[in-house]
């Protein structure tokens, strides 16, 4: 890992291991709000990204390979930020509010995860890595379109909580 960053291929490597990381942190955390959510369809939608997002690792596995660099896990203590948070507030929930709580953790995850690759990116074109960059832009895209999945569930199942 790095102490210090001297050269733009140095810092996007180590970015590059921190999507790697937060890839493995969000299929965790996905297993976990799965068994969380309350509704079948909650469950299904949450077992069908992790199938995106082992895509999603072996994609930064190949974009490793591209460069000519080991894969490395570097921390993304984001992720772990918004699982603690996901997990606390589902403990702290109802049953009947759980669906809403689990969409929530899972869209506030999707849109670190869309920023995450937007930014890896920006550095990979501008190093000239274009299937590097052809790689995340498929991530991205499957961040963008879960995103607006979980979005239009959180609005259902908000509309679905009773009323006060």
């Amino acid at each position: 890992m790095f102490e210090h960053f001297d050269k733009p291929q140095e810092l996007f490597e180590y970015k590059l291991g921190t999507a790697l990381t937060m890839e493995h942190d969000s299929l965790n955390a996905l297993r976990e709000l799965e068994m969380a959510s309350q509704s079948e369809e909650v469950r299904n939608l949450f077992a069908h990204h992790q199938g995106e997002t082992k895509q999603q690792i072996a994609n930064l596995e190949q974009a490793f390979q591209l460069l000519g660099v080991e894969p490395d896990q570097s921390p993304s203590p984001t992720t772990k930020g918004l699982m603690k948070e996901g997990a606390a507030l589902v403990a702290k929930t109802d049953k009947s509010l759980v669906d809403s709580v689990t969409l929530s953790a899972a869209l506030e995850n999707e849109h670190y995860e869309i920023a995450a690759y937007q930014s890896l990116i920006i550095s990979a074109e501008a190093m000239g890595a274009t299937q590097v960059c052809d790689l995340l832009k498929q991530n991205l895209d499957q961040e963008m379109h879960t995103s607006e999945e979980l979005n239009q569930a959180a609005r259902m199942a908000a509309h679905a909580m009773p009323a006060a």
